[in-house]
């Protein structure tokens, strides 16, 4: 099958990589692109424990010098792609792969009156704060990267579509999924993305694509592993 990634890099090559060993073929066309925002600076007070909820924030967390000081911390991570992705030295108490089975696995973990770090981008999937509050949990963030949407589908993208050479979509995230359907429409593409079958990690990646009308499948777990089960079934 021919299949667009449109998650950010590095991932989308890991993606397509793969794809290729699986006798497919991917094309790659991020629609946004992760930025580390150098001037975040990590709240002051103590900290009981450190939450994790993406892949980026793993990695821009072993970028930053506050590291050391934070690595003593217990971590929970989001799933265990963002465990993996890890500073060096980390040991994670991992969640099931969303926002709700982190909150959950830290309701267990923390008691009333923890201070929790939460890790993230500027724009966050899952609340913990929110989530954890008649926990009496605080959560403060530290906000180290941001994604930027691409201005525009690549020409390789708008001719494929244009020829019907899209058979699949891979969607990870609900502002990817979002990007591609806003910067479809600026295309004139939309109809023509109506007849690509998009695979989804969970209803909410999926919700601006069929908003679009375009037709979508969900994965039976929020990860790449059930993304793939899709394609052979």
């Amino acid at each position: 099958m021919r299949v667009l990634v449109t998650r950010p890099q590095p991932d989308a090559a890991a993606t397509a990589a793969r794809l290729a060993a699986a006798g497919h073929e991917g094309l790659v066309d991020p629609m946004l692109a992760v930025e580390a925002i150098g001037a975040a600076r990590l709240p002051d007070g103590r900290f009981d424990a450190l939450a994790l909820t993406s892949v980026n924030g793993a990695r821009a967390l072993g970028a930053r010098a506050e590291w050391a000081e934070l690595r003593r911390l217990p971590l929970y991570t989001v799933g265990w792609r963002t465990a993996q992705a890890a500073p060096e030295g980390a040991t994670s108490r991992v969640a099931g792969g969303d926002g709700a089975a982190l909150a959950e696995l830290l309701r267990a973990g923390l008691p009333r009156g923890a201070r929790l770090l939460h890790v993230c981008g500027e724009d966050r999937a899952v609340d913990l704060g929110a989530a954890l509050a008649d926990e009496g949990i605080a959560v403060e963030l530290f906000t180290l990267y941001r994604a930027v949407p691409a201005a525009a589908l690549s020409p390789a993208t708008i001719a494929a579509a244009r020829d019907g050479r899209i058979d699949v979509a891979f969607h990870f995230s609900p502002r990817t999924a979002a990007t591609l359907a806003a910067r479809a429409t600026e295309a004139g593409l939309s109809a023509a993305f109506g007849q690509v079958t998009h695979l989804c990690f969970s209803a909410k990646v999926a919700a601006p694509l069929e908003a679009a009308g375009w037709p979508v499948r969900i994965a039976a777990a929020p990860n790449e592993n059930a993304l793939f089960a899709l394609l052979s079934a």
